[in-house]
């Protein structure tokens, strides 16, 4: 067996030892609890209002925005904010020392990253379906268009996530990211129609992931008639797979270049200034 495949499999295990440490872990599992109690609230609240120029029920059309938008914050956010502590704390460093101990690291990541998304989506989706009228989700294609959506946005944002961790050697200072991110979920369509925003801004948004993430999660989960209130009146799967495709072969392009360049800085001393200045940082 190759080194790479070993290299792989010790990954594999290590993400699913992490992913279960972190379902019996009361902080983990309040972190998973509180944002998806708020995001319930947001659509109980809305479920009383309409599409605007339709009889929908507008908590239903944004449920599946949520969803698009949990799986970006998962591959941007998530391993963003995990590289940037690790790097810290010295794990990457330890894992630089082993054979292929970075491939393993990252497959670690990406196994506990994915179960983390689809834990944070079923437990949105599964109460909303009980709440909010109008999803289509009684059809084996409804399933099969959430499933690749799905792993085509985690392909796509996790090496971003990979890229702008490597970034920041201190996990405070990742946080600067949340605010273009938080922007761009403003323009994305999330909580309203994108179509509601001038054209210029329209454009901004179809670049980035998270609008089609957001579109292709609407096309899974809502009837197809919806689709009339979109942009070009139509869910454009074409179009979807070629953005997040795009965004997913230039991130897998550029972030094992920028991750090589963070673990051959990494050292011993490196390791133990950034822990000296944490400490420093701490209330006496």
């Amino acid at each position: 067996m190759s080194p790479t495949v070993v290299a792989a499999r010790s990954g594999v295990i290590r993400g699913r030892i992490e992913l279960r440490q972190t379902f019996t872990n009361a902080q983990d599992l309040w972190n998973y609890v509180f944002p998806t109690v708020i995001f319930l609230v947001v659509l109980f609240f809305m479920k009383g209002a309409a599409v605007p120029g339709t009889s929908f029920n507008l908590g239903a059309r944004t449920l599946p925005s949520l969803l698009g938008m949990s799986v970006a914050f998962s591959g941007l956010v998530t391993l963003m904010m995990g590289l940037a502590l690790e790097r810290e704390d010295g794990t990457l460093l330890r894992a630089k020392a082993v054979p292929n101990g970075m491939l393993g690291y990252l497959v670690g990541k990406l196994v506990l990253v994915s179960g983390m998304t689809i834990a944070s989506m079923m437990i949105i989706l599964v109460p909303s379906t009980f709440m909010l009228d109008g999803l289509a989700l009684g059809s084996v294609t409804s399933w099969l268009i959430l499933l690749w959506v799905m792993v085509l946005g985690l392909v796509a944002t996790l090496p971003l996530g990979a890229i702008f961790g490597s970034l920041f050697s201190n996990p405070r200072n990742a946080g600067v990211i949340m605010m273009p991110v938080m922007g761009l979920v403003a323009i994305s369509g999330i909580f309203y129609p994108i179509q509601s925003l001038p054209e210029w801004l329209q454009g901004v948004g179809q670049v980035f992931p998270i609008y089609w993430l957001g579109l292709g999660m609407r096309s899974a989960l809502l009837p197809d008639d919806l689709a009339a209130v979109e942009i070009g009146e139509s869910w454009r799967h074409l179009e979807t797979i070629g953005v997040l495709g795009a965004w997913a072969a230039v991130g897998l392009l550029v972030a094992p270049i920028v991750l090589r360049r963070m673990a051959r800085r990494e050292s011993g001393s490196s390791v133990a200034q950034r822990r000296e200045k944490a400490m420093q940082r701490m209330p006496t």
